[in-house]
């Protein structure tokens, strides 16, 4: 019974690691996605035994535990070095209707008003300018998706897959959401500052503020810039987690073909 949950427990692992290299290149949906089942299966049914870091090796020698857990968190940094890839490039946020960042809710009752003196402009101009301090401040996650997957245990693993399709995803929101914040705030308020975005936030509101009869209205852009910037990477990190669960993948590391190239 004890080996037999072992057993149940690396297929957890093996099923999921498969599912999750298919951010890195895809194939044909029919035969490679029977192709990746069956490797996770194959693996299932030639592990047996063991305890510490040999635990699951097979009797042909086959991964164990360890290479297993290795190959998944080799697969989810490359996984969010994508994620981060994507929405750090030029417009990553700004031209992706999904993740693009608005102004903040009171701005846009700014906005909407400037529009009916021909000033909407102006806010369109602030809005472009928040979407590319989310843009620079992105690659910060790098390192702290790093640093969580190197933290996770093969426990976390089988909770992973144990759990709904965003597993993955909510595992990385709740080891990084501070962390990512904090290492991301003084960009975003750099970059705030070197595009213009708060003098053009000045020019905004001194223009609304010309307007008679308006209610005084504040935001904190650069909080706004960090809740949405996060909301994003965590969007698209969920996005890509789902979808790998089901599609087919090939290898492209050498542990990986190791893991499932056999």
């Amino acid at each position: 019974m004890k080996n037999l949950t072992k057993r149940f427990s690396v297929g957890f692992a093996v099923l999921i690691i498969a599912g999750f290299l298919f951010l890195i290149i895809g194939s044909n949906p029919v035969s490679a996605g029977n192709t990746w089942l069956k490797t996770g299966t194959d693996l299932l049914n030639s592990v047996s035994g063991g305890s510490g870091e040999n635990a699951g090796v097979s009797s042909t020698g086959g991964p164990g535990v360890s290479q297993i857990t290795d190959a998944f968190k080799e697969a989810l940094s490359m996984a969010s070095q994508a994620v981060v890839d994507q929405v750090g490039a030029a417009d990553g946020f700004n031209k992706d209707d999904a993740i693009h960042i608005p102004l903040p809710g009171t701005l846009e009752k700014v906005k909407s008003i400037l529009g009916t003196v021909g000033l909407s402009g102006m806010a369109d101009d602030l809005e472009l300018k928040l979407n590319r301090a989310a843009e620079a401040a992105a690659p910060k996650a790098k390192d702290l998706f790093l640093s969580a997957i190197t933290d996770m245990s093969f426990e976390d693993v089988k909770t992973i897959y144990d759990g709904p399709k965003d597993s993955a995803t909510r595992y990385f929101k709740e080891k990084m959401s501070l962390p990512l914040s904090d290492e991301m705030r003084p960009i975003v308020d750099d970059t705030l500052a070197q595009v213009g975005a708060v003098n053009a936030y000045d020019q905004l509101m001194g223009k609304y503020k010309d307007i008679p009869f308006v209610p005084d209205v504040k935001a904190d852009l650069t909080q706004h810039v960090l809740d949405k910037g996060l909301e994003g990477i965590f969007y698209y990190m969920a996005q890509k987690e789902a979808a790998i669960r089901e599609n087919p993948v090939e290898q492209t590391t050498e542990l990986l073909k190791s893991v499932f190239g056999r």
